[in-house]
Order: C-alpha cells, then structure tokens, then sequence
C-alpha cells in the first residue's frame, strides 16, 4: 500500500492539524501500519504527537477509524489517548498522544515479554463500552463453526485482536497496545492466545510459549473447549484465505495452543 508523508499531504490537511498542535517544526513519517495510508511522529512547540490517517474515501479505513475512536476511552489505561480527529481536503486523520516506545521484541528469552505481561493483564480488564457498536468476536467465525462452538466465543471484554509486534510498544517500565483499528467483544483470554502465537512465530518454542501464556489467570482459567473453537475456527478460515498448503505452518501454531 502506498504511503503519504506529512509534506506530502494537501497543505490545507496540514493546516487543520497545525490549529490543534501549533506549527509542526519536525516529522517522522512512520512506515508501519496496515489501516492507514500515513503516520507521523510530529514535533512542534506543544511537543509530540502521533497523528495517522487514511483518504477521506476510504470507507474501510474510516470504519476502522470510527471504531478506534469509539473504543479510545476505555483503553486508555492501556493505550495512548486519542486527542482530536481531523477531516479535510480529502483526509481524515486521529491524533494520539505521543508514548516513547519501540516495537516489542517476543523471542525466547526476551526482557519485553515481562512488559508485554503486564500491558495484556491490564487490559483483560477493559469492557466493551456502551454504545460503541463493538462487534463480537465470536461473529467472525459464524461461517466455520457450530452455534455451540460460537455460544463459547462470547464475552464482554474489549479485545484488542491483533496484538502483533507492531502494535506492543515497549517503554522503559511499561508497554502500550496501540492501533485499536479491529476490537470485538470476547473471551479476555483471546488476546493471550493471539500473543502466544507471535511468541512462536518469532522463534520461540511451543512450550515455552504456552508457560509464558499459563502465567496470566484469564488463559489458565480458559476453557479448553473455547480454546478449540478458536484453533478450529482459525484454522479453517486461513486454509480458506491461501490454500492448505499454504496455511500449514500457521495453522500449526494455532495447534499448539488446544494441545
């Protein structure tokens, strides 16, 4: 997908972001980011902040910015604070608090997993807020799985659901979950069970993985039963989406998780 950097975008979007922070003195265009077309660290006399956006006529861009928006005050304890949302000249853009953080490493052996720890027991805590139009996770395996199977894929915490490296950034003492763009309502032991995946496909080994992930309660208490009705569900619809062949080595990791 083809990026946008802040002096590239039309003067007049420039400008509208610049009556809420003052005159931009310096940008770092971020790279990263699957549901925007620009993102940038911005520096002015306020101080910084991370402003992301997507063209105005980007109807699945500007859903999941709504959502993001309708989910900022409940993760805020998790996750940085949405300051303003701007639309002009063809853009829509959220500006964010800025948290000094950098993408988390989740290898074996990592001193990130002791933060990631922490930031995932934090938000296990986060309901779903009124009103926000938060689907249900449950609802997205509807094609795949038994009524029975979806009953145990219902919950009312916030999930976050795709916690991959890019969206934990690591601080000095404390970890954020960023990019709020895919929530659902759920089991909170769902987000435990996406990360551990991401332990394994960084190289770290299935068990230690899943003893990492036996530390906090929510997957300790989680029934095993709901955990196959996610490994199945998964599965199936990744095979659907690049072939069996193709799906095995993810679909190995999910695996790993019902064992």
């Amino acid at each position: 997908m083809a990026r946008t950097g802040w002096w590239e975008l039309p003067r007049e979007v420039r400008a509208a972001v610049e009556a809420r922070t003052g005159p931009v003195a310096e940008a770092r265009d971020v790279a990263e980011g699957l549901t925007c077309r620009a993102a940038a660290v911005l520096t002015s006399a306020s101080g910084q902040v991370f402003v992301k956006g997507v063209p105005a006529g980007d109807a699945r861009g500007r859903a999941a910015q709504a959502m993001e928006a309708a989910v900022n005050a409940a993760t805020r304890r998790v996750g940085p604070r949405l300051l303003w949302q701007v639309v002009a000249d063809g853009w829509a853009l959220l500006g964010f608090e800025y948290v000094d953080g950098r993408h988390s490493e989740l290898s074996t052996g990592s001193s990130d997993l002791v933060l990631v720890d922490d930031v995932l027991r934090s938000a296990q805590d986060v309901r779903v807020p009124e009103d926000a139009g938060v689907p249900s996770f449950a609802d997205r395996f509807v094609d795949v799985l038994l009524p029975e199977q979806l009953a145990l894929l219902r919950g009312d915490t916030l999930l976050h659901t795709d916690t991959n490296p890019h969206n934990i950034l690591v601080g000095d003492d404390r970890a954020w979950l960023v990019d709020w763009a895919m929530p659902a309502a759920g089991p909170a032991w769902v987000d435990v069970a996406y990360t551990t995946v991401r332990l394994m496909e960084a190289d770290c080994p299935a068990g230690e993985a899943l003893e990492w992930a036996a530390r906090l309660p929510s997957w300790a208490a989680a029934d095993p039963r709901a955990v196959r009705a996610l490994v199945a569900g998964t599965c199936r619809l990744w095979e659907r989406r690049v072939g069996v062949r193709d799906a095995r080595h993810s679909n190995a990791r999910y695996a790993a998780l019902a064992a």
